[in-house]
């Protein structure tokens, strides 16, 4: 079976070393490939550095379009799973065993690494928008319920690497688990711990915050009704 770890990272040279060689010690039957969304500082010269399997892409494409690109790179490789892990070195590769597991224990699509698996949720601004979320999504999906609705963390078998691959409309963002939950797509949770960011910061500010959280109401009530379903898919 060919597994595959997606990297997406933009400006992330104070962390791209160490994500990598946590990835080498504690996942070491995973293939890697780093995109590099169009970063300014010295991302890409690290890379080639060190000899890392990476994309450059041109321009930058944000989050979803580098996600993007990991799955139809890895769809068109042919691999059978996919875990995705941010740049940063907050999500620890030693969990993704135990998604695998969970995965092969369930026959679910997506396996998501959830801080609040087992533990509550801290209070404060920023997880009072996430639990708002996890309830949104319940709302919405007739009470099914995923407590780390943002983790970047997630594993998703070979029918999910396509679509996140090749629909543009598959961003790795609440909304989208709202829409699969509702398609049929089913999706579980492994409780794991993450790191502090290393260096640098989250693009996440209190403006983006907001913009970000209307968004993604708008998208989880309204927009989700009106987007096409897939062949298969639950109406």
């Amino acid at each position: 079976m060919k597994k595959l770890i997606i990297i997406p990272a933009y400006n992330e040279s104070a962390n791209i070393e160490k994500t990598i060689k946590m990835i080498q010690e504690n996942a070491p039957e995973f293939d890697y490939v780093i995109i590099n969304d169009c970063s300014t500082d010295d991302t890409k010269k690290i890379c080639e550095k060190n000899g890392y399997n990476y994309i450059d892409l041109p321009i930058n494409l944000g989050i979803g379009g580098a996600v993007q690109t990991g799955y139809r790179y890895g769809y068109e490789e042919g691999y059978d799973m996919a875990v995705q892990v941010d740049g940063d070195g907050q999500h620890d590769p030693k969990y993704i065993e135990d998604m695998i597991t969970e995965m092969e224990r369930t026959g679910c699509d997506i396996v998501i690494g959830s801080r609040f698996k087992t533990k509550r949720k801290p209070v404060n601004s920023r997880m009072i928008g996430s639990q708002l979320l996890t309830y949104a999504i319940m709302i919405t999906t007739g009470g099914k319920y995923i407590g780390d609705v943002t983790s970047g963390m997630r594993l998703f078998n070979k029918r999910m690497i396509k679509r996140f691959g090749y629909d543009i409309n598959y961003s790795p963002e609440p909304d989208t688990l709202a829409y699969l939950l509702n398609c049929g797509v089913k999706i579980e949770e492994v409780q794991v711990e993450m790191h502090e960011r290393i260096a640098g910061t989250s693009y996440l500010d209190f403006k983006n915050s907001i913009w970000y959280m209307m968004k993604m109401f708008f998208s989880i009530f309204i927009f989700q009704w009106v987007r096409k379903r897939e062949k298969g898919d639950k109406k």
